[in-house]
């Protein structure tokens, strides 16, 4: 996790090394943007079990088989350490997927960035330290937003999808706390983490879609779907997936992990702009003016809890 490559001394190439490293992160900030907008457009009610399988079943191998050596290496205790984060991460695809085929990709994008409202606000919570002012009324400020988000066309109660996508938030908050406070994952490499935690999640997926009720199999979504669908698949898999993980690895390698954090913190603006301008969803003014107030408390709320722990 070195930041050398932006502490050397400065040169006519240094910027244009910051950027090379810049650019695919931004990248991820994007397609993980229109992952929303793309899951939405292949999922439905009745389909949500079978694309989870069939979305990290795509890429599971690929993993195992990069990181094979890694795995035989882990431990008794980062097995069931990662395998319980697993659980965890299948809560939270499970809430998002849901979530977002009962609301709009804007809403979906912007609601889930309140994470890293809740993270902090957990963090403090736990540790009984008190987050700085600053921190509070960015947060507060990023409530009201999603409030006014929610009732885009006038006052009414948030709808099902919207209060998913919030649980969301909150799930992935208790995901970043337990990675924290699990001793046996601190020491885990990184791919080898994400590998035992994606299949686990597929596990808990293949099983649920199983029951009676489940929906479709995965079998007879995969043998439904047309071009579209795969190519919405595959965006999914590979690019919001593979492509996603392993260009964070590489970036955090060569730039700081606060400069990694700050264009990853993009994605909501992304996730409304591909609402907005590729599925015609309009928040009207109440929304507008609610996205505003999401995406200005927390990029408060970060340069705060940043600064708080400096």
């Amino acid at each position: 996790m070195s930041a050398s490559s932006i502490a050397a001394p400065v040169s006519l190439g240094a910027p244009r090394r910051a950027w090379i490293t810049d650019l695919p992160v931004l990248l991820v900030a994007v397609v993980w943007g229109a992952s929303y907008l793309a899951a939405k457009g292949i999922t439905t009610t009745h389909t949500v079990i079978a694309v989870l399988v069939l979305r990290f079943a795509v890429v599971l191998p690929v993993l195992v088989v990069a990181g094979w050596a890694r795995l035989r290496a882990l431990s008794a205790a980062q097995w069931r350490g990662a395998g319980a984060l697993g659980l965890i991460l299948g809560g939270i695809f499970l809430l998002e997927t849901y979530g977002v085929v009962h609301t709009s990709a804007t809403n979906a994008g912007l609601i889930i960035s309140l994470t890293m409202i809740f993270t902090p606000l957990a963090e403090a919570a736990v540790t009984r330290v008190r987050p700085p002012r600053a921190f509070l009324g960015a947060a507060a400020l990023s409530v009201l937003g999603v409030v006014l988000l929610t009732q885009g066309g006038g006052f009414s109660t948030p709808s099902v999808g919207d209060l998913l996508m919030l649980l969301a938030a909150l799930a992935r908050t208790v995901h970043v706390l337990a990675m924290s406070r699990i001793k046996a994952v601190r020491s885990a490499d990184s791919l080898s983490l994400t590998t035992v935690q994606l299949g686990s999640a597929v596990a808990v997926f293949a099983v649920i879609a199983v029951f009676p009720g489940a929906g479709a199999s995965p079998w007879a979504v995969a043998l439904d779907f047309g071009p579209r669908e795969w190519a919405g698949l595959i965006f999914l898999s590979v690019f919001c997936t593979l492509f996603a993980f392993f260009v964070q690895m590489w970036a955090v390698r060569r730039t700081s992990p606060s400069r990694v954090s700050l264009l990853l913190g993009t994605e909501p603006l992304w996730a409304a702009a591909a609402g907005i301008a590729l599925a015609g969803d309009r928040p009207g003014v109440l929304g507008l003016a609610g996205a505003i107030l999401v995406l200005a408390g927390t990029s408060w709320g970060r340069r705060s809890a940043d600064n708080g722990a400096g």
